[in-house]
């Protein structure tokens, strides 16, 4: 039976998830000066003074005598318990790939958060767009805040569409062959889509490890980490996009052969919704422009 999607709860969890996270991000150094902190005293003065300067609740006082206060310690609580709910709660669309397993949730609740980024990327160009033509106030940080929403909305969505198989592929070669041949092309895609994870992160570990230590903002008024954050976060996607393309041969291995055709570009679904509003006969002589259906005559 399919469950019901689009509930209340499937966006008002990932907006909380974001919430936390983006919270949790934006004072992530008073964790690092809490748990590791720099042996350098110079980059300690560094990082404390970015995060005094960037913390939005100053007055409030770390817990346990450190620099995380209250407000940050609900932050990391929270995004864990927001994903466990979120990913617990999830349901498929019906537009979204048929082939679920519960391995899959975790790729499909962070399309949802995807989904909610793109609503708050566009909430922020808007809100500059009013302020800067309108009210002649322009925002110093509107510019960086939309490049970090869409360097995570691009990484994200790259894992929602690895597991909706919706990435660009070409079928020629692929429909021709035997299904016992195609799994073998499954399997060496595979293998490539985990070979490139592998030297992506051995490779790139130590420079994205250095950049979230020290904190490396963008240089600008605004200031945002993104350097510290989309580097880590392009290795850890990567590495989703891996652990979901093995997922995906699993859950294929023993599908039934498909032949791809221009028809599959078309949404049965959605003609069955233009049916159902239009009447069962269709059309007929209605005209769907509004004007007069013009009879040729004799």
């Amino acid at each position: 039976m399919h469950e019901k999607s689009g509930s209340l709860i499937e966006w008002l969890v990932p907006l909380g998830f974001i919430l936390c996270a983006g919270w949790l991000t934006w004072h992530l150094p008073a964790f690092t000066l809490d748990w590791t902190p720099p042996e350098d005293p110079s980059q300690f003065d560094k990082l404390s003074a970015l995060f005094k300067r960037n913390d939005v609740t100053p007055n409030m006082g770390g817990l346990f005598g450190g620099f995380a206060d209250a407000v940050d310690w609900l932050a990391l609580i929270g995004v864990p318990v927001f994903a466990v709910v979120g990913i617990a709660t999830v349901r498929r669309a019906p537009m979204e790939y048929e082939s679920w397993r519960a391995a899959d949730k975790l790729a499909v609740f962070l399309g949802r958060v995807t989904m909610m980024l793109i609503v708050l990327l566009c909430c922020v160009m808007l809100y500059e767009v009013f302020v800067r033509y309108v009210m002649s106030a322009a925002t110093l940080w509107a510019n960086e805040l939309s490049l970090w929403l869409a360097g995570f909305i691009f990484l994200t969505a790259g894992l929602y569409a690895m597991q909706q198989r919706s990435h660009i592929r070409i079928f020629l070669l692929y429909d021709a062959c035997p299904r016992w041949l195609q799994r073998t092309f499954d399997t060496i895609s595979t293998l490539l889509i985990v070979m490139f994870a592998f030297f992506l992160v051995y490779g790139g570990y130590g420079e994205a490890f250095d950049k979230f230590y020290r904190w490396e903002t963008f240089g600008t008024a605004f200031d945002p980490p993104i350097p510290a954050t989309i580097k880590p976060m392009v290795l850890l996607v990567v590495s989703l996009v891996a652990v979901q393309a093995i997922i995906n041969l699993i859950s294929d291995w023993n599908k039934e052969p498909e032949i791809h055709t221009a028809a599959d570009d078309i949404d049965e679904e959605e003609i069955a919704r233009i049916r159902a509003a239009v009447g069962a006969e269709g059309i007929g002589d209605l005209d769907v422009t509004r004007g007069a259906h013009q009879h040729s005559k004799d």
